[in-house]
């Protein structure tokens, strides 16, 4: 019943219909649990979904910057590691504002929210092989996170497709484009795209006999 009553609020708050402070950020990070909302974004070799009141900004292949309306979410899908299988072991870090790993059958992950600057926090969220980091006000850390599990808990990935560009040797840059599972928020030396350096890559168009 607890569970059911947390989608709902969830789905209240997405809306805009309730307040989330009665919710910890424990129980935000524990809907990782939970299914994903069906997608309703199409990429080369993955597809997610993009929660209602939120936009892309810009879209190249595997990097995109959403909006919230307030806020730039900057999200990474990194297929390279997604196809070979990496394992990562995350380490809770005691001085973050709040730090946790993910853990939901095969799909692993971790939170992290750090002090940026000027009383900014830094919210860097990883899953199932995606990353998602949003500078925001401390009032809104709560919100940038169920925004941002309610985006990385849907990502479906194409097996075929990304098979396909790994021996295209499309795939090389992306292990060097960014490290999905390194933390920066202690460093104040965040991995986020700035806007006005964003270019995207033209985006491939897949062998449709590919697609799923």
């Amino acid at each position: 019943m607890k569970k059911i009553f947390i989608i709902i609020l969830l789905t209240l708050t997405l809306t805009g219909c309730t307040n989330i402070n009665d919710l910890s950020y424990t129980e935000i990070a524990n809907n990782f649990s939970y299914v994903g909302s069906k997608p309703n974004e199409y990429r080369t070799g993955y597809k997610y979904y993009i929660p209602r009141g939120m936009q892309v900004e810009d879209a190249s292949l595997f990097n995109e910057i959403l909006s919230d309306g307030q806020y730039l979410y900057y999200l990474y899908v990194d297929a390279v590691s997604y196809q070979k299988k990496v394992e990562f072991n995350y380490e809770k870090n005691s001085n973050s504002e709040f730090s946790a790993s993910i853990k939901n059958d095969d799909k692993y992950g971790y939170i992290e929210v750090n002090l940026y600057e000027n009383d900014k926090y830094l919210v860097e969220i990883m899953y199932n092989y995606a990353k998602i980091e949003v500078i925001v006000d401390k009032k809104d850390i709560k919100l940038s996170m169920i925004s941002a599990i309610s985006i990385l808990r849907s990502i479906e990935y194409n097996d075929n497709i990304i098979a396909n560009l790994l021996e295209d040797d499309v795939l090389n840059y992306a292990e060097e484009e960014m490290d999905i599972f390194n933390t920066n928020g202690n460093d104040n030396e965040t991995v986020l795209i700035d806007p006005d350096d964003y270019k995207p890559v033209e985006e491939i168009v897949p062998d449709t006999d590919l697609i799923n």
